[in-house]
């Protein structure tokens, strides 16, 4: 499975088998977070067969079960962590499609005093991402209109389109896809709306946009 089919088949999933996250798939899973770590200085975390972040009233709420794995999305607090967990968390939620695992975004229905996390001063967690074999591989949701989330004058070039529809793929809060783009030239800019996330959203769909659209082919407005 390559990154557009991942793009295409991932949905959230809230219900976990109790097969482990391990062997191979836990090795190349953990290798590339500590590649994102890397390119980002994010302190992101796989945490592997810990129950107590998701056995809780809100996780219950939230209608999650079997949950023993998670990635905690952190970082140093600057105005641009939000943004950089988006991009980075989902980088890594595709790559662990296409290795066979599925995955929910998750913002308040866990417990944060149970999660089991390490932060360095100045440092804290956005979110965390509920990661595993799910029972089902999920459903999809309607999306919007190209037209409602793009800005641009005349007809836009295909690599544009691509990338708004790789865009409208990616998961939003509440699915809401508050976001839009607009083209000058090959200068893309991308604006998160108003809501709860939305600037954790606009790195999300900013990554999507990256892969339908290819980098190679514009920059983003500074």
């Amino acid at each position: 499975m390559d990154l557009f089919q991942a793009m295409r088949e991932r949905h959230s999933v809230r219900s976990y088998t109790d097969k482990p996250l391990e062997g191979s798939v836990k090795e190349k899973l953990s290798a590339f977070i500590t590649q994102c770590n890397e390119e980002s200085s994010l302190h992101i975390q796989l945490v592997t067969d810990e129950p107590n972040a998701f056995d809780s009233r809100l996780a219950h709420y939230g209608k999650f079960s079997g949950v023993r794995n998670y990635i905690v999305m952190a970082g140093r607090k600057t105005a641009a962590l939000d943004e950089l967990c988006g991009y980075y968390g989902e980088k890594i939620v595709l790559y662990a499609q296409t290795l066979g695992l599925n995955t929910c975004w998750v913002a308040l229905t866990y417990s944060k005093s149970k999660a089991a996390f390490q932060l360095e001063q100045g440092e804290k967690v956005c979110l965390v991402i509920a990661i595993g074999y799910g029972q089902t591989q999920g459903v999809s949701h309607k999306v919007k209109l190209r037209e409602a989330v793009m800005k641009v004058q005349g007809t836009p070039p295909e690599w544009f389109i691509r990338g708004i529809d790789a865009a409208l793929l990616a998961p939003t809060a509440m699915n809401q896809q508050k976001f839009t783009f607009s083209l000058d030239g090959s200068t893309v800019t991308a604006k998160a709306g108003i809501g709860f996330y939305s600037k954790i959203d606009l790195g999300i769909v900013k990554y999507h946009f990256e892969l339908g659209a290819g980098a190679e082919n514009f920059e983003w407005a500074s």
